[in-house]
């Protein structure tokens, strides 16, 4: 081993055989000091947990948001955090009942932990009353962060759940929502893992023979994983990090760590099974795969980064996520994983000098390839390349066509299960109550205070009445229907108004997240007020959701071509290969996202991934972030494919014979990469929480077609119709390659 890495004398050895030098003559130290620090960073990391949000689903500069903190800063009022549904044997009026409904309000309104409180008792303000007079509400807003919120609103619904006989105690709200949210998905994450863990050590050690080369890809994903967790935790000392963070890296660490794992471990057994030793063997993996792994993570980690361009936390903490997680399982798999291979010299192979399981010897592929099932496919593919596209194009179109039916939506408590204390809290509130109790709008009006304005706030408020899907507005001057003041001033008239201005309730029969509810939002924001108005509520928060989102998405598309013409074009030195690509992902992709919209919002074939509540929206966010991911992720397929094919091509010079070739050699090795990963996404599917349901099928999907109908037939069939042209470069973009290009040795 030794004499074989030192025997490039006289001169400076090229990079991977100094790399591979330097590990194998501190081996010792370089296992000690990682299996230390992925100790440590686990400890650290292991704190992310208590730190998570559950919210950052709406830019904070939104006008919705501005609308809530005024809310908030001004009147404490606004959107509650949690709302404690109090339900009677009889009548929240019966005497026993109404002594225990103001006992608790008391204690509320003196616990210092609330800011503002609005309940049923003492006043009997009929909205916060059910129909049928046995829950009444009380709603309070709560002091601190988001994590202090979400701490206090639980405590109080634990004190309350005990001491308020004979009223029995719900509780509905967004800080209740946060933290079940939370609960529900930690203990997703541990099943999952369950699931998953064995599942893919099966698949590993199927493809491989051997159990040492399968503990050495999961590894990897072990390392990858544990070193992004301890990145979320030092990141949520400076901004805030989505609880969903941590169930994308797992799925995502170990799916691209165990690709990477796959595709250097693979090409170092064949490089053995062509009579390398052991050394010769790692250094030509890394050349090779180790380059190849190098370029596919890069492009990931950019891909993903795209996401960075929204406003939106939520989007913003999982970027952080899936690109710690790619750029660590990338540097894991070519500086790890090769000091691994050396140490653990033949061991990794079933038996030495037995063939590796993605083909034979290099030097005899062409002959013995035509044997296999990916080279034939390739050779029928091409046969008949023009007749292949359209067929593969108007399927992948037919899935498609459920896209054009998508309504955007926000995640809520339909997010959680049906069995989900909180969600059927929400649904009482829903179904049971007033729509002023519960399907609100804001309009806050700052700087407009004082009885000389009176005049004009009635004014303004009887316009608002007259939109349509408004029940009501109550103000500061009283209560408007239909352009007409039908209730004078109250003495709860008072809390429209403060220091900061006054503000507006509108009720409304409009479902926030309908059509009708997103009119509603530009109807209000279009009545003309005497000051400048903020518009805020659930659908506001849409429309500016969906309004970013729309802004943004042409630049994250944008960021996200770019790089990967520039990464394909520096890998490949084509221009037609990246276009190629891009081309090919975005209709993949499609056909995933009409597949979300089939079964999510429309709720066809749901029982595939055990069922959920059906609201006839999508998320407006999701398809972003799957975007993202599912481009990054589908270039591990495409470099995998491409490095073999440039490599025979190389060889030979015959386009469809490298194809071919190139589609055997990695056939099986991306087709056991693709099932690694649908396992790990697949296993997020069996999540309680929609949101994880969703993301979880939909990558799931993506990578299935990518590694089917892309790969196995697309690709072959564009670039036998393409033929010479698959390389072709102008010569000031050749002279760029040339200087800095980066293939396979």
């Amino acid at each position: 081993m030794t004499r074989m890495l030192d025997d490039v004398a006289g001169r400076r050895a090229p990079r991977p055989k100094r790399l591979v030098r330097m590990l194998w003559r501190w081996r010792c130290a370089f296992l000690a000091l990682t299996v230390l620090a992925t100790v440590a960073l686990g400890v650290f990391g292991l704190g992310v947990f208590g730190q998570l949000s559950g919210g950052g689903w709406t830019p904070a500069n939104s006008e919705s948001a501005r609308a809530d903190a005024a809310l908030r800063e001004h009147f404490r009022s606004g959107n509650p955090d949690l709302v404690l549904l109090a339900t009677a044997p009889k009548s929240v009026d019966e005497p026993r009942a109404a002594a225990a409904g103001r006992s608790l309000t008391q204690r509320l309104r003196t616990d210092s932990r609330v800011q503002h409180l609005d309940s049923y008792w003492p006043q009997g303000e009929p909205a916060l009353r059910s129909r049928d007079r046995r829950t009444a509400l009380i709603s309070l807003r709560l002091l601190g962060n988001e994590r202090e919120v979400t701490n206090a609103a639980e405590s109080i619904r634990r004190e309350v759940a005990t001491s308020t006989a004979p009223l029995t105690t719900t509780a509905a709200g967004r800080a209740v929502a946060n933290r079940e949210l939370e609960a529900q998905s930690q203990q997703d994450l541990v099943r999952a893992e369950l699931v998953a863990a064995p599942l893919i050590l099966f698949i590993l050690v199927r493809v491989f023979g051997n159990v040492i080369s399968a503990l050495l890809a999961l590894s990897v994903g072990g390392i990858a994983v544990v070193g992004t967790l301890a990145i979320l935790r030092a990141l949520t000392e400076f901004t805030q990090v989505s609880i969903f963070a941590v169930n994308l890296t797992t799925a995502l660490g170990f799916a691209l760590a165990i690709d990477y794992g796959l595709f250097i471990i693979t090409r170092h057994r064949e490089e053995l099974a062509a009579g390398r030793d052991v050394g010769e063997a790692v250094l030509a993996s890394l050349r090779t795969a180790g380059r190849t792994v190098f370029f596919s993570a890069l492009t990931v980690t950019l891909s993903i980064a795209a996401l960075l361009v929204f406003p939106m936390y939520f989007l913003r903490s999982l970027a952080y996520a899936g690109m710690s997680v790619a750029a660590l399982a990338g540097l894991t798999a070519v500086l790890v994983l090769p000091l691994c291979l050396l140490t653990a010299g033949h061991r990794v192979d079933r038996r030495r000098g037995s063939p590796p399981p993605g083909g034979r010897h290099r030097d005899s592929a062409a002959v013995e390839c035509g044997q296999g099932f990916f080279y034939r496919t390739a050779r029928i593919v091409m046969r008949r390349p023009l007749v292949t596209v359209i067929l593969v194009t108007l399927a992948l179109l037919i899935v498609a066509s459920p896209f054009q039916r998508v309504e955007f939506g926000l995640s809520d408590d339909r997010a959680l299960s049906a069995s989900s204390p909180v969600h059927q809290a929400t649904e009482v509130m829903r179904n049971g109550f007033d729509a002023r109790a519960t399907a609100m709008a804001s309009i806050v009006l700052p700087g407009l205070t004082g009885s000389p304005s009176a005049p004009k706030l009635a004014d303004y408020a009887r316009r608002v009445s007259l939109a349509p899907h408004v029940l009501r507005v109550d103000t500061a001057t009283g209560s408007y229907i239909g352009g007409s003041l039908r209730t004078p001033p109250t003495p709860l008239s008072a809390r429209f108004s403060g220091p900061g201005g006054d503000w507006l309730s509108v009720a409304t029969d409009a479902e926030p997240y309908s059509a009708e509810g997103r009119e509603l939002v530009g109807v209000l924001r279009a009545v003309p007020a005497p000051v400048p108005a903020l518009v805020g509520g659930d659908a506001a928060a849409l429309v500016d959701t969906t309004a970013a989102v729309g802004d943004r998405v042409g630049e994250a598309v944008a960021i996200i071509g770019l790089v990967t013409f520039v990464l394909l074009f520096l890998f490949t030195g084509s221009v037609l290969i990246p276009i190629k690509a891009v081309l090919v992902n975005l209709l993949s992709l499609t056909a995933t996202f009409g597949a979300i919209v089939h079964v999510f919002q429309e709720g066809h074939l749901r029982w595939l991934v055990g069922g959920f509540l059906v609201t006839g929206t999508t998320d407006t966010l999701l398809p972003v972030l799957m975007f993202c991911l599912t481009f990054g992720v589908s270039m591990d397929y495409e470099m995998f494919l491409l490095s073999r094919i440039m490599e025979e091509h190389r060889r030979t010079g015959d386009t469809a014979a490298a194809v071919a070739v190139g589609l055997e050699r990695t056939g099986r090795l991306f087709t056991a990469a693709a099932l690694v990963i649908a396992t790990a996404m697949a296993s997020m599917a069996t999540s309680h929480l929609t949101p994880l349901k969703l993301l979880g099928m939909g990558l799931t999907l993506a990578v299935v077609i990518d590694a089917t109908l892309v790969r196995m037939l697309l690709v072959p069939a564009i670039m036998k119709m393409a033929g010479g042209a698959n390389w072709w470069c102008p010569e000031p973009l050749r002279f760029a390659h040339a200087r800095f290009g980066l293939a396979e040795g």
